[in-house]
C-alpha cells in the first residue's frame, strides 16, 4: 500500500538551504545566521540584499555597491513605463504587478535579481500613482531603495524616521523559508526556466489570499473596532458569527511570529519619533485580548500574532495605501526568492513530486 499523501506537504522536506532557518516551535527566524530581531534593528535593505545573495555579511562599500546598482535598476525600469501597455491601468495591484514585471527580459542570473529587484517598487509606485489619475514620479538616484520607494509614491523625499521603517519591515520580510511563492520560484527555476520567470510565477503564488493578502484586512479589523473599549465585544461577535481574528495565527509558528516583535519595535520606533502609528496602542490592545479569548475558545490551539498584524500597522504608518501592502511585500520578497532560485540552481535536478492515484479502478465501464 502507498504512503499518505501529506496535505499541503506538510513536513516534506524539499531542499536543503543556507539561506534562512524558521523554527516554528520556539518562534525563531535566522537569516543566514542572524536572528531576525537583530537583523532588522542593524541592517539596511542593501545590506540584506547583499548577505542574501553573497553569503555574509556586507562591507559599507560593498553595500554601497548595491545600492548604486539598485539605483540603476530603478532608472532603467522607469524608462519602460510607456512600454508596459495596459498593466499600469489594471485595477488590482498584484495583477498590474505580475503583468508588468513579464515584460522585463532575462539577461543573467545576477543582473535579473537586481534588475527585478530595482523594478518592483517603481511599477508599484507607478500604479498607485495611476490610480489617483496623477503621474509616475521618477527615481533619484542617490536615495536608498527605500526612501526612492517612498519619494515616488508621494513626490517629496521622506522624513528618515519613515525610511528606516520601511528599511525594518523590507528586512523582516526578505526570506522566510520554503512558503508558497518561494517554493513555486524554485519548480520554476529547477525546469532550467530564467529568473524572470520564476519571479513572475512567485508573484502570481503571493496574489493567492492565502499565502499575502492579510495585512489590509488588519486594518480593516482595527477600523472596525475603533476604540479600545469595543475591543472584547467586536471579538466575541466575530468569534461567535465564525470568522477568523485577522493576524492572528499561523501555518508555521505555533508561538508569536517573531517578525510581529520585529515590527512592533519598529512601529515603537517609529511612534517614539512622533511621524505615525497612531494605531499602535489599539493594535496592541486588541492583539492581547485577542489571544485570551482565542486561548479559551481553542485551548489545543496556539493563535498568537503574525507578520501581518504588525505589518498593517507600520505600513500605514509610513504612508503605504492598504492597496499596496502585497506589491510592497513583494518589493523585499523578490530579494529571497531570486536567492532561492540561485540556489536551486546549484542542484541542477527537476523538482517533480509523486502523486498518489485514488481514481476509479482498471477496467470500469459506463
Amino acid at each position: 500500500m502507498s504512503a499518505p499523501a501529506a496535505s499541503g506537504l506538510d513536513g516534506v522536506v524539499v531542499a536543503h538551504t543556507t539561506l534562512s532557518e524558521v523554527d516554528g516551535e520556539h518562534g525563531q527566524l535566522v537569516i543566514r545566521g542572524y536572528p531576525i530581531e537583530s537583523l532588522v534593528e542593524r541592517a539596511t535593505f542593501e545590506d540584506v540584499c547583499a548577505l542574501l545573495w553573497n553569503g555574509v555579511w556586507p562591507s559599507t562599500a560593498e553595500s554601497a555597491v548595491v545600492r548604486m546598482a539598485l539605483a540603476k535598476a530603478r532608472a532603467d525600469a522607469f524608462a519602460m513605463l510607456p512600454s508596459l501597455g495596459g498593466a499600469l491601468g489594471m485595477p488590482d495591484g498584484m495583477e498590474s504587478l505580475r503583468a508588468a514585471v513579464g515584460h522585463l527580459v532575462s539577461i543573467d542570473p545576477s543582473s535579473d535579481r537586481l534588475r527585478l529587484t530595482g523594478a518592483i517598487p517603481v511599477f508599484a509606485a507607478a500604479w498607485a500613482r495611476q490610480q489617483l489619475h496623477q503621474p509616475p514620479v521618477s527615481p533619484r538616484p542617490l536615495l536608498s531603495h527605500a526612501a526612492d520607494c517612498l519619494q515616488m509614491l508621494s513626490g517629496y523625499v521622506p522624513e528618515p524616521a519613515l525610511v528606516r521603517a520601511l528599511d525594518a519591515y523590507w528586512c523582516c520580510v526578505a526570506e522566510h523559508g520554503m512558503n508558497a511563492s518561494t517554493f513555486t520560484a524554485r519548480v520554476v527555476a529547477s525546469t532550467g526556466s530564467d529568473t524572470v520567470s520564476a519571479i513572475v510565477a512567485a508573484i502570481g503564488a503571493l496574489k493567492g489570499p492565502l499565502h499575502g493578502g492579510a495585512p489590509g484586512p488588519v486594518l480593516d479589523m482595527l477600523d472596525a473596532i475603533g476604540n479600545v473599549s469595543s475591543i472584547r465585544a467586536w471579538l466575541e461577535a466575530e468569534l461567535a458569527a465564525g470568522r477568523r481574528i485577522m493576524g492572528l495565527g499561523h501555518r508555521i509558528y505555533h508561538v508569536r511570529d517573531p517578525r510581529a516583535a520585529a515590527l512592533e519595535r519598529a512601529a515603537s520606533v517609529l511612534e517614539a519619533s512622533g511621524l505615525a502609528a497612531e494605531r499602535l496602542p489599539l493594535a496592541r490592545a486588541v492583539e492581547h485580548q485577542a489571544e485570551r479569548l482565542l486561548a479559551e475558545r481553542y485551548p489545543d490551539r496556539r493563535l498568537r500574532a503574525n507578520v501581518e498584524f504588525y505589518t498593517a500597522v507600520l505600513l500605514d504608518s509610513v504612508g503605504i495605501p492598504r492597496t499596496l501592502f502585497s506589491p510592497m511585500f513583494a518589493a523585499s520578497r523578490v530579494v529571497g526568492w531570486c536567492a532561492h532560485v540561485d540556489e536551486q540552481r546549484t542542484v541542477g535536478r527537476l523538482i517533480r513530486p509523486a502523486s498518489i492515484y485514488v481514481g476509479p479502478s482498471t477496467g470500469v465501464t459506463r
